[in-house]
């Protein structure tokens, strides 16, 4: 026997039993209540999270190559491995201008080439792997940010770096030249940049 739809609307709305009776249907209603502001809720990952983890390549005194920022393809020396996955490095400054900076060990390339850095003073190193040691000055930025608004078109100034960071560049950079002097080709090796020509096989390379 057919039923009309009329018939099974009937049927199914007014049967108790059923799951689109009017007791069982969930109404789309808007909330009284909504924030000022978005906020932000928190993403749903089914990841664990475990502790960051270095390579085992990257350990103190390995030479590494950059590959971004504004140091891509310059070869640093790996001074210390710091929390999540950033690395303390410096190129020493006095050879090819990398001075003490902290980069992103996704964006390195471990060497087998390395230099003892034993001589280093392990409280300059401490000190560098502070988080307040980079920390910028948001007000001078601020100020600057200004001045160069009004001067437009001009050769912007020179920043001048801090007494202190310029102090500590000296000490590491005295200490790893007294390393790096010891070896003929590993001055040089530094100064020069990495790059690639037209035929070069990276996955085949051994650093």
């Amino acid at each position: 026997m057919n039923l009309g739809r009329s018939v099974l609307f009937r049927h199914f709305t007014t049967n108790p039993h059923s799951r689109f009776s009017a007791g069982h249907i969930i109404h789309n209603q808007a909330s009284k209540y909504y924030p000022a502001e978005d906020e932000s809720q928190p993403r749903k990952t089914r990841k664990t999270l475990r502790p960051y983890k270095p390579r085992e390549s990257l350990k103190p005194g390995t030479v590494l190559i950059l590959l971004a920022g504004r140091f891509r393809g310059k070869r640093v020396v790996l001074l210390k491995v710091l929390d999540q996955g950033v690395l303390l490095v410096t190129g020493p400054f006095k050879v090819n201008g990398v001075p003490l900076r902290r980069v992103n060990a996704r964006y390195v390339i471990a060497t087998k080439t390395t230099i003892p850095v034993e001589g280093i003073d392990s409280a300059t190193i401490d000190k560098a792997s502070g988080e307040k040691y980079f920390a910028r000055d948001k007000k001078a930025d601020k100020k600057g940010s200004k001045e160069a608004f009004f001067q437009q078109g001009e050769k912007p100034a020179k920043k001048e770096v801090a007494g202190e960071r310029a102090e500590d560049q000296k000490k590491v950079d005295k200490a790893l030249l007294s390393a790096i002097k010891k070896e003929p080709l590993l001055q040089g090796y530094l100064s020069t940049n990495f790059s690639l020509r037209k035929g070069d096989r990276p996955h085949e390379m051994v650093f």
